[in-house]
């Protein structure tokens, strides 16, 4: 059965990451944007990131410029943009797209195991995926989910780790 951790992304300063690197982890991974109204959810993503990395959490930001034009920027600046104006310490990997025949196959898979209310793609920036510590996705949530609602279903997965 193919995991998270049969896969690998690039992260925004150009190296490459194995996600068996977070084998045991709960992970929550999300499309992200710079120049979107669901913007702000960095400074929430990075408060969950904050209050549950030492129990085992890791965000997971994936930049996309598929959705409005919203993230035209570099990897460079979209890095410098996360961290200086949301303090982002959580990863985030280089740009990607999310839907199409040039979706990145993290993204194939996600949309495979839990497809959206009305289709399978992707809708919008900052849609989100929690993966148990097994690394099988448990839930999906829309871009207006904000990243506090999903506190109670952290700690679940959290807890079953």
């Amino acid at each position: 059965m193919t995991t998270i951790y049969d896969f690998n992304a690039e992260r925004i300063d150009g190296t490459t990451k194995s996600f068996s690197d977070y084998k045991d982890q709960v992970l929550l991974i999300v499309n992200t944007a710079s120049k979107c109204g669901f913007t702000p959810q960095f400074e929430g993503l990075e408060a969950l990131f904050q209050q549950y990395k030492d129990q085992g959490l890791m965000v997971i930001g994936f930049p996309c410029n598929q959705f409005g034009n919203q993230d035209p920027a570099n990897n460079d600046e979209i890095g410098e943009f996360c961290q200086k104006n949301y303090g982002v310490s959580f990863p985030m990997m280089a740009k990607v797209d999310v839907n199409g025949g040039d979706a990145h196959p993290v993204f194939e898979w996600l949309k495979n195991q839990k497809g959206g209310l009305l289709t399978d793609g992707i809708k919008w920036n900052f849609t989100k995926f929690l993966i148990d510590s097994k690394g099988q996705v448990i839930a999906r949530y829309a871009p207006t989910t904000k990243p506090e609602a999903l506190k109670a279903d952290i700690e679940q997965a959290l807890a079953a780790k």
